[in-house]
């Protein structure tokens, strides 16, 4: 089950910082799972994943959230 970080609530940059965090502690390969409904997330979400060299798996909205799902890389 991968681990997820439900950042609701909070806007730009906490969603990011938050995740960041959480990822610390995987291992490579890992998936995270991140929930956001701040606008900005669209564009902060796969930049994050661009400089840390990390994966986006797969984006979608489910229940008024963006759901973003990461590889850790």
């Amino acid at each position: 089950m991968s681990e997820i970080v439900d950042a609701r609530g909070l806007l730009c940059p906490l969603p990011v910082l938050r995740l960041r965090k959480r990822m610390r502690a995987l291992d490579a390969g890992a998936r995270i799972t991140l929930l956001a409904d701040d606008p900005a997330a669209v564009v902060d979400v796969p930049h994050f994943c661009a400089e840390a060299g990390h994966e986006l798996v797969e984006t979608r909205e489910e229940d008024g959230a963006q759901v973003y799902v990461l590889r850790k890389g």
